[in-house]
């Protein structure tokens, strides 16, 4: 076995074979990994913080809608209108209710008994600090947004598959008016033969084309060059196994035999490898894997990756890959949507890397709490309830150190139906 590897390897390598991925990877095609099904195990850490970064994201939501408003402001009915928009599972006016440190309740001139609602002066503050940060971070959004197009294969989406990303990938809420104007040599908005307004890439970038599982394995490689990774070579995902699962004899055999197969970067062409194979299997595995690198929160919804699927030659069914992989992915079932995480992106309930929007945004988290304990003490958004910020380090809210794992009902792979709709 290790002389058939290092024969594919050599070959997958050589001059003669322009892409890794022809006729010396039937080899590595034609292998069959260790079957090995693993039930669904609960994560409470990353359950809580999705729970929690769903209440944000809908408060998010609601600032950037009264933002667009003319008026500054939107009545009851307006924002019931985005129920299912804002993926809450409460009634909208009573959730904004709940936060009177960010949204002000008064009684319009026209229809006195019609709610209406509008940012207070804390909420203004956060944004104008929000929009500083997606101007000193322009350039790396757009690389986001670059990397994000040049993993499909025809170096293009509809905006009206990038829009549900644009809070996971860190998109202002104007960045079509914002952004793609302004880097036209990046980008251009084009029209698809079905009617759909679509963004397409104008240049490939070559320096963008290095994944984070690429960068992360070229800071540590003795020879610490990328060329040298671009070979055929095999990169390991890092792994973080429930309790109980990295022991099993099954789950190492497989697993090692996983991870010493050729890693295939999300950003190549995928259309000489067998659609069946082990081979694609990783590179599927790598493509979810850099998906969810180049968001901000390293988690997205699992209907969001859907609306990608074709682009980027996945699977129909991929939500088993996510099951089947349970040291890389958390898929969570928490507010009545699936929500898949990369589980190396936490560490004891916190994000490794915080993005500056990630601070910024646990700044919005931090006014919120405020306003649901002081909700009942008559608290108004004229100004004179001003919040004086502390550090940064004191905003998030401290976690334990253990992380809990619980089985739930003995859900195997393929128990999560992958034909569900999320809300």
């Amino acid at each position: 076995m290790r002389m058939l590897r290092n024969l594919s390897m050599f070959l997958l390598s050589s001059p003669f074979s322009r892409g890794r991925m022809r006729d010396a990877s039937l080899f590595l095609q034609k292998r069959d990994l260790v079957k090995v099904r693993l039930k669904w195990v609960k994560n409470r850490g990353l359950d809580h913080i999705i729970d929690n970064e769903t209440d944000l994201k809908a408060v998010c939501l609601i600032k950037d809608a009264i933002k667009r408003s003319s008026a500054g402001c939107l009545s009851a009915s307006s924002l019931s209108e985005r129920q299912k928009h804002l993926g809450l599972t409460v009634p909208v006016l009573r959730f904004v209710r709940r936060y009177p440190t960010l949204f002000e309740e008064f009684r319009g001139d026209r229809f006195k008994n019609v709610p209406m609602f509008r940012l207070t002066d804390t909420a203004r503050v956060l944004d104008e600090r929000e929009q500083r940060i997606y101007q000193s971070h322009e350039e790396d959004l757009v690389e986001r947004l670059c990397r994000l197009l040049m993993m499909t294969k025809s170096r293009t989406l509809p905006f009206q598959s990038i829009d549900p990303l644009k809070w996971d990938l860190g998109l202002p809420d104007d960045y079509v008016k914002r952004i793609v104007p302004k880097y036209s040599d990046h980008f251009r908005m084009v029209k698809q033969q079905n009617g759909l307004l679509a963004l397409s890439l104008e240049n490939w970038h070559e320096e963008y084309a290095v994944s984070e599982l690429q960068k992360r394995s070229e800071n540590t490689d003795e020879y610490g060059t990328y060329r040298n990774l671009k070979k055929g070579l095999s990169l390991s995902f890092p792994l973080s196994f429930p309790r109980g699962y990295g022991s099993q004899k099954k789950v190492i055999a497989w697993m090692d035999e996983f991870q010493k197969l050729p890693y295939i970067s999300p950003y190549e062409d995928p259309s000489q490898i067998d659609p069946n194979s082990n081979l694609m299997e990783k590179r599927v595995v790598g493509v979810f894997h850099e998906l969810l690198s180049i968001t901000i929160h390293k988690k997205t919804k699992r209907n969001y990756l859907r609306c990608l699927r074709e682009e980027m030659t996945l699977p129909e069914k991929f939500t088993r890959i996510f099951t089947r992989y349970p040291g890389i992915f958390y898929l969570s079932l928490k507010c009545k949507t699936t929500t898949v995480a990369l589980k190396e992106g936490y560490q004891r309930g916190k994000l490794v890397c915080l993005h500056p929007l990630a601070g910024i945004r646990e700044k919005y988290s931090y006014v919120m709490r405020t306003g649901v304990m002081y909700r009942g003490r008559g608290l108004k958004g004229d100004g004179s309830n001003q919040l004086v910020f502390p550090n940064k380090d004191s905003l998030v809210p401290e976690e334990g150190d253990e992380v809990r794992h619980e089985s739930e009902d003995n859900i195997e792979d393929g128990g999560i139906d992958d034909s569900e709709d999320d809300d």
